[in-house]
């Protein structure tokens, strides 16, 4: 059965995208721990992410990269930590939060967050990689 992220990157479900290629997308997650919490996440369907393809895994931290910049530009925070927990959904994605402080990354922090509010920070995001000179396939 697919997963919630292939039935989002499918289009069965929403999805607020940040960016999208043939290989990743970044989209914003719907209970972010701090606003502008992201998730990157590979197209192909890989429950674990150390059996990610090597050039796979290449490209999904070149995107977080590229996203990171972007929330950096928008929220200017001190770090943006990325994490890859795979307990929640069985399939591979790596959070990108901003944050200031450690605490910033507890996921104890998670609260749900409204379709206008996700769609309006995605907006943001994408704009930045613009600003930034990337293109996202958006």
């Amino acid at each position: 059965m697919a997963s919630i992220f292939t039935k989002i990157i499918n289009g069965e479900l929403p999805g607020h995208f940040v960016w999208r290629d043939d290989v990743a997308v970044a989209i914003m997650t719907i209970a972010p721990v701090k606003t502008g919490h992201c998730l990157v996440i590979p197209v192909e369907e890989i429950d674990h992410w150390d059996d990610v393809p090597a050039d796979v895994s290449a490209h999904l931290m070149e995107v977080a990269r590229k996203v990171a910049k972007a929330q950096k530009r928008v929220y200017q925070p001190k770090r943006v930590g990325v994490m890859v927990a795979g307990l929640e959904v069985p399939h591979t994605h790596y959070h990108l939060i901003p944050a200031n402080e450690i605490t910033d990354l507890d996921f104890a922090l998670q609260k749900p967050a409204q379709a206008e509010e996700l769609a309006a920070e995605a907006a943001r995001l994408r704009q930045a990689l613009v600003d930034l000179g990337y293109a996202s396939g958006e």
